[in-house]
Protein backbone atom coordinates (compact mmCIF):
# COMPACT_ATOMS: atom_id res chain seq x y z
CA UNK A 1 0.00 0.00 0.00
CA UNK A 2 2.83 2.41 0.83
CA UNK A 3 4.16 2.07 -2.74
CA UNK A 4 0.90 3.20 -4.32
CA UNK A 5 0.78 6.96 -4.76
CA UNK A 6 -1.96 7.28 -7.35
CA UNK A 7 -5.34 8.50 -6.09
CA UNK A 8 -8.71 6.80 -5.89
CA UNK A 9 -11.71 8.62 -7.39
CA UNK A 10 -14.80 8.18 -5.22
CA UNK A 11 -18.29 8.83 -6.54
CA UNK A 12 -21.04 9.69 -4.05
CA UNK A 13 -18.51 10.96 -1.50
CA UNK A 14 -21.02 13.37 0.05
CA UNK A 15 -23.45 10.47 0.60
CA UNK A 16 -23.50 7.36 2.75
CA UNK A 17 -21.58 4.83 0.70
CA UNK A 18 -19.08 7.15 -0.95
CA UNK A 19 -18.55 9.03 2.30
CA UNK A 20 -17.71 5.80 4.09
CA UNK A 21 -15.32 4.78 1.30
CA UNK A 22 -13.58 8.17 1.23
CA UNK A 23 -13.06 8.12 5.00
CA UNK A 24 -11.65 4.60 5.02
CA UNK A 25 -9.33 5.27 2.09
CA UNK A 26 -7.98 8.42 3.74
CA UNK A 27 -7.38 6.48 6.95
CA UNK A 28 -5.53 3.81 4.96
CA UNK A 29 -3.27 6.43 3.39
CA UNK A 30 -4.73 6.67 -0.12
CA UNK A 31 -4.94 10.03 -1.90
CA UNK A 32 -8.66 10.52 -2.55
CA UNK A 33 -10.55 12.47 -5.20
CA UNK A 34 -14.30 13.11 -5.29
CA UNK A 35 -16.72 14.31 -7.95
CA UNK A 36 -19.26 16.60 -6.26
CA UNK A 37 -22.07 18.77 -7.54
CA UNK A 38 -21.10 21.79 -5.45
CA UNK A 39 -17.61 22.22 -4.05
CA UNK A 40 -18.90 24.93 -1.66
CA UNK A 41 -21.55 22.80 0.07
CA UNK A 42 -20.94 21.93 3.74
CA UNK A 43 -20.50 18.23 2.88
CA UNK A 44 -17.98 19.02 0.15
CA UNK A 45 -16.15 21.51 2.35
CA UNK A 46 -15.78 18.82 5.01
CA UNK A 47 -14.30 16.46 2.42
CA UNK A 48 -11.85 19.14 1.32
CA UNK A 49 -10.81 19.81 4.91
CA UNK A 50 -10.18 16.09 5.35
CA UNK A 51 -7.79 16.13 2.41
CA UNK A 52 -10.01 15.03 -0.49
CA UNK A 53 -9.30 16.63 -3.87
CA UNK A 54 -12.61 17.93 -5.21
CA UNK A 55 -13.84 18.03 -8.81
CA UNK A 56 -17.11 19.85 -9.49
CA UNK A 57 -19.54 18.07 -11.77
CA UNK A 58 -22.09 15.29 -12.04
CA UNK A 59 -22.57 12.06 -13.97
CA UNK A 60 -23.43 13.99 -17.14
CA UNK A 61 -20.12 15.89 -17.06
CA UNK A 62 -18.03 13.42 -19.04
CA UNK A 63 -15.12 15.81 -19.50
CA UNK A 64 -14.96 16.54 -15.78
CA UNK A 65 -15.05 12.82 -14.98
CA UNK A 66 -12.15 12.32 -17.39
CA UNK A 67 -10.19 15.02 -15.57
CA UNK A 68 -10.96 13.45 -12.20
CA UNK A 69 -9.84 10.03 -13.46
CA UNK A 70 -6.61 11.28 -15.02
CA UNK A 71 -3.74 9.47 -13.31
CA UNK A 72 -6.08 7.67 -10.89
CA UNK A 73 -5.25 4.17 -9.72
CA UNK A 74 -8.80 3.19 -8.79
CA UNK A 75 -12.45 4.22 -8.94
CA UNK A 76 -15.30 3.54 -6.53
CA UNK A 77 -18.50 3.69 -8.58
CA UNK A 78 -21.98 4.08 -7.09
CA UNK A 79 -25.00 5.75 -8.67
CA UNK A 80 -28.35 7.07 -7.42
CA UNK A 81 -31.31 4.86 -8.33
CA UNK A 82 -34.86 5.57 -9.44
CA UNK A 83 -36.66 4.87 -6.12
CA UNK A 84 -34.78 7.85 -4.71
CA UNK A 85 -36.54 10.09 -7.20
CA UNK A 86 -33.40 11.80 -8.56
CA UNK A 87 -32.83 9.71 -11.68
CA UNK A 88 -34.64 7.36 -14.03
CA UNK A 89 -33.75 3.69 -14.46
CA UNK A 90 -32.22 4.46 -17.85
CA UNK A 91 -30.08 7.21 -16.34
CA UNK A 92 -28.77 4.93 -13.60
CA UNK A 93 -27.66 2.37 -16.17
CA UNK A 94 -26.14 5.02 -18.41
CA UNK A 95 -24.23 6.58 -15.53
CA UNK A 96 -22.88 3.25 -14.32
CA UNK A 97 -21.83 2.23 -17.84
CA UNK A 98 -20.25 5.63 -18.52
CA UNK A 99 -18.14 5.54 -15.36
CA UNK A 100 -16.90 2.04 -16.21
CA UNK A 101 -16.12 2.93 -19.83
CA UNK A 102 -14.26 6.08 -18.81
CA UNK A 103 -12.26 4.11 -16.26
CA UNK A 104 -11.05 1.84 -19.06
CA UNK A 105 -10.34 4.81 -21.34
CA UNK A 106 -8.40 6.57 -18.56
CA UNK A 107 -6.21 3.61 -17.73
CA UNK A 108 -7.64 3.07 -14.25
CA UNK A 109 -6.17 -0.09 -12.75
CA UNK A 110 -9.01 -1.19 -10.43
CA UNK A 111 -12.73 -0.41 -10.59
CA UNK A 112 -14.99 -1.22 -7.63
CA UNK A 113 -18.71 -1.05 -8.41
CA UNK A 114 -21.33 -1.01 -5.66
CA UNK A 115 -24.41 -2.97 -6.67
CA UNK A 116 -26.95 -4.57 -4.29
CA UNK A 117 -27.52 -7.95 -2.66
CA UNK A 118 -30.83 -8.34 -4.46
CA UNK A 119 -28.93 -8.64 -7.75
CA UNK A 120 -28.28 -12.07 -9.22
CA UNK A 121 -28.23 -14.07 -12.42
CA UNK A 122 -32.04 -14.02 -12.64
CA UNK A 123 -33.89 -10.71 -13.15
CA UNK A 124 -35.96 -9.72 -10.13
CA UNK A 125 -38.61 -7.78 -12.02
CA UNK A 126 -37.72 -4.75 -9.86
CA UNK A 127 -35.87 -2.06 -11.76
CA UNK A 128 -34.02 -1.01 -8.59
CA UNK A 129 -32.00 -4.23 -8.83
CA UNK A 130 -32.22 -5.10 -12.50
CA UNK A 131 -30.56 -1.80 -13.46
CA UNK A 132 -27.58 -2.79 -11.33
CA UNK A 133 -27.51 -6.23 -12.93
CA UNK A 134 -27.16 -4.56 -16.33
CA UNK A 135 -24.28 -2.40 -15.09
CA UNK A 136 -22.57 -5.45 -13.57
CA UNK A 137 -22.91 -7.35 -16.85
CA UNK A 138 -21.37 -4.49 -18.81
CA UNK A 139 -18.43 -4.17 -16.42
CA UNK A 140 -17.63 -7.87 -16.85
CA UNK A 141 -17.13 -7.33 -20.59
CA UNK A 142 -14.46 -4.67 -20.09
CA UNK A 143 -10.66 -5.04 -20.10
CA UNK A 144 -10.17 -3.79 -16.55
CA UNK A 145 -9.58 -5.31 -13.13
CA UNK A 146 -12.97 -4.91 -11.49
CA UNK A 147 -14.66 -5.97 -8.27
CA UNK A 148 -18.41 -5.88 -7.68
CA UNK A 149 -19.65 -5.47 -4.12
CA UNK A 150 -23.27 -6.22 -3.29
CA UNK A 151 -24.16 -4.50 -0.01
CA UNK A 152 -26.90 -5.84 2.24
CA UNK A 153 -29.60 -3.53 3.61
CA UNK A 154 -28.04 -0.72 5.62
CA UNK A 155 -28.43 -0.75 9.39
CA UNK A 156 -28.95 3.01 9.08
CA UNK A 157 -32.18 2.30 7.21
CA UNK A 158 -33.61 0.90 10.44
CA UNK A 159 -33.77 4.36 12.01
CA UNK A 160 -35.63 6.07 9.17
CA UNK A 161 -39.01 7.65 9.97
CA UNK A 162 -42.09 5.65 9.09
CA UNK A 163 -41.24 2.29 10.65
CA UNK A 164 -42.99 3.09 13.93
CA UNK A 165 -40.20 3.66 16.47
CA UNK A 166 -41.86 6.92 17.51
CA UNK A 167 -44.96 4.88 18.43
CA UNK A 168 -43.19 2.19 20.45
CA UNK A 169 -43.21 -0.39 17.65
CA UNK A 170 -41.12 -1.40 14.66
CA UNK A 171 -42.33 -2.79 11.33
CA UNK A 172 -39.91 -4.15 8.75
CA UNK A 173 -39.40 -6.84 6.11
CA UNK A 174 -38.57 -10.13 7.88
CA UNK A 175 -40.92 -12.22 9.96
CA UNK A 176 -40.14 -12.49 13.66
CA UNK A 177 -38.24 -15.75 13.13
CA UNK A 178 -36.76 -14.89 9.72
CA UNK A 179 -33.07 -14.02 9.39
CA UNK A 180 -32.04 -10.95 7.39
CA UNK A 181 -28.53 -9.61 6.89
CA UNK A 182 -27.59 -5.97 7.44
CA UNK A 183 -24.55 -3.81 6.80
CA UNK A 184 -23.32 -0.85 8.83
CA UNK A 185 -22.53 1.92 6.35
CA UNK A 186 -19.23 2.54 8.14
CA UNK A 187 -18.15 -0.98 7.18
CA UNK A 188 -18.64 -0.42 3.43
CA UNK A 189 -15.56 1.76 3.28
CA UNK A 190 -13.46 -0.72 5.22
CA UNK A 191 -14.34 -3.51 2.80
CA UNK A 192 -13.65 -1.34 -0.24
CA UNK A 193 -10.31 -0.16 1.14
CA UNK A 194 -9.28 -3.79 1.69
CA UNK A 195 -10.40 -4.70 -1.85
CA UNK A 196 -8.45 -1.88 -3.47
CA UNK A 197 -5.35 -2.82 -1.48
CA UNK A 198 -5.39 -6.40 -2.82
CA UNK A 199 -6.37 -6.52 -6.52
CA UNK A 200 -4.76 -9.94 -6.96
CA UNK A 201 -7.20 -11.40 -4.43
CA UNK A 202 -10.35 -9.45 -5.25
CA UNK A 203 -10.02 -8.58 -8.94
CA UNK A 204 -12.78 -10.20 -10.96
CA UNK A 205 -14.75 -11.12 -7.84
CA UNK A 206 -18.37 -10.40 -6.95
CA UNK A 207 -18.61 -10.08 -3.18
CA UNK A 208 -21.80 -9.84 -1.14
CA UNK A 209 -21.06 -7.76 1.96
CA UNK A 210 -22.88 -7.60 5.29
CA UNK A 211 -22.00 -7.00 8.94
CA UNK A 212 -24.55 -9.12 10.80
CA UNK A 213 -27.63 -11.34 10.44
CA UNK A 214 -30.61 -10.85 12.75
CA UNK A 215 -34.27 -11.86 13.01
CA UNK A 216 -37.29 -9.66 13.58
CA UNK A 217 -37.27 -10.84 17.19
CA UNK A 218 -33.61 -9.76 17.48
CA UNK A 219 -34.55 -6.30 16.25
CA UNK A 220 -37.31 -6.15 18.87
CA UNK A 221 -34.93 -7.18 21.66
CA UNK A 222 -32.18 -4.78 20.60
CA UNK A 223 -34.48 -1.80 20.19
CA UNK A 224 -36.29 -2.54 23.46
CA UNK A 225 -33.00 -2.68 25.35
CA UNK A 226 -31.69 0.51 23.73
CA UNK A 227 -34.95 2.41 24.30
CA UNK A 228 -35.43 1.22 27.88
CA UNK A 229 -39.07 0.51 27.05
CA UNK A 230 -40.91 -2.09 24.93
CA UNK A 231 -40.57 -1.83 21.15
CA UNK A 232 -42.91 -4.42 19.64
CA UNK A 233 -41.82 -5.93 16.32
CA UNK A 234 -44.01 -7.16 13.50
CA UNK A 235 -43.68 -7.52 9.76
CA UNK A 236 -45.37 -4.96 7.54
CA UNK A 237 -49.11 -5.56 7.49
CA UNK A 238 -50.86 -6.84 4.38
CA UNK A 239 -52.61 -3.46 4.11
CA UNK A 240 -49.31 -1.56 4.09
CA UNK A 241 -47.82 -3.85 1.46
CA UNK A 242 -50.92 -3.63 -0.70
CA UNK A 243 -50.68 0.17 -0.64
CA UNK A 244 -46.96 0.28 -1.46
CA UNK A 245 -45.87 -1.92 -4.38
CA UNK A 246 -42.19 -1.10 -3.84
CA UNK A 247 -42.27 -2.28 -0.22
CA UNK A 248 -44.23 -5.33 -1.32
CA UNK A 249 -41.62 -6.16 -3.94
CA UNK A 250 -38.78 -5.85 -1.45
CA UNK A 251 -40.64 -8.05 1.03
CA UNK A 252 -41.14 -10.70 -1.64
CA UNK A 253 -37.39 -10.65 -2.37
CA UNK A 254 -36.66 -11.17 1.33
CA UNK A 255 -38.89 -14.24 1.27
CA UNK A 256 -37.31 -15.48 -1.97
CA UNK A 257 -33.83 -15.22 -0.48
CA UNK A 258 -31.79 -12.53 -2.25
CA UNK A 259 -32.67 -9.66 0.09
CA UNK A 260 -32.46 -11.85 3.16
CA UNK A 261 -28.77 -12.01 2.32
CA UNK A 262 -26.28 -14.74 1.56
CA UNK A 263 -23.00 -13.14 2.60
CA UNK A 264 -20.35 -15.31 4.26
CA UNK A 265 -19.96 -13.37 7.51
CA UNK A 266 -17.02 -15.44 8.76
CA UNK A 267 -15.07 -14.83 5.56
CA UNK A 268 -15.97 -11.14 5.63
CA UNK A 269 -14.70 -10.79 9.18
CA UNK A 270 -11.30 -11.96 7.97
CA UNK A 271 -11.34 -9.07 5.48
CA UNK A 272 -12.70 -6.53 7.97
CA UNK A 273 -12.15 -7.67 11.58
CA UNK A 274 -13.81 -4.47 12.81
CA UNK A 275 -17.18 -5.06 11.15
CA UNK A 276 -20.08 -4.20 13.43
CA UNK A 277 -22.82 -6.48 14.65
CA UNK A 278 -26.29 -4.98 15.11
CA UNK A 279 -25.95 -4.52 18.88
CA UNK A 280 -22.55 -2.81 18.69
CA UNK A 281 -23.80 -0.52 15.92
CA UNK A 282 -26.91 0.37 17.93
CA UNK A 283 -24.79 1.16 20.98
CA UNK A 284 -22.24 3.11 18.94
CA UNK A 285 -22.54 4.91 15.62
CA UNK A 286 -26.27 4.19 15.30
CA UNK A 287 -27.19 5.42 18.77
CA UNK A 288 -27.92 9.08 17.94
CA UNK A 289 -30.04 8.20 14.90
CA UNK A 290 -31.99 5.67 16.97
CA UNK A 291 -32.70 8.19 19.71
CA UNK A 292 -33.87 10.73 17.15
CA UNK A 293 -36.10 8.10 15.52
CA UNK A 294 -37.89 7.51 18.82
CA UNK A 295 -39.44 10.96 18.48
CA UNK A 296 -39.38 11.44 14.71
CA UNK A 297 -42.82 10.96 13.21
CA UNK A 298 -43.20 10.77 9.46
CA UNK A 299 -43.80 8.56 6.47
CA UNK A 300 -41.20 6.19 5.06
CA UNK A 301 -39.13 8.11 2.51
CA UNK A 302 -36.82 6.16 0.22
CA UNK A 303 -35.07 9.39 -0.75
CA UNK A 304 -33.30 9.19 2.60
CA UNK A 305 -32.39 5.51 2.39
Amino acid sequence: MSDIKQPILVFGATGQQGGSVAASLLKAGWPVRALVRDTTSPQSAALGEAGVELFQGDFDDVDEIRMAMKGAYGVFSVQPSSPGGAVTDAQEVRYGVTVADLAVESGVKHLVYSSGNGVGDTPTGMAHFDTKSRIEAHIRTLPITATVVRPAAFMEMLTMPGFGLDEGRFNFFPRRDQVMQFLAVEDIGKFVAAILADPARFGGETLEIASDAVTGADLEAGFTEAAGSPIAYSRFSDAVLAANPFLAGLTALVDAGPLAGNADLDALREINPEMQIFHSWLAGSGRNAFEQALSAAGAWDYNKA
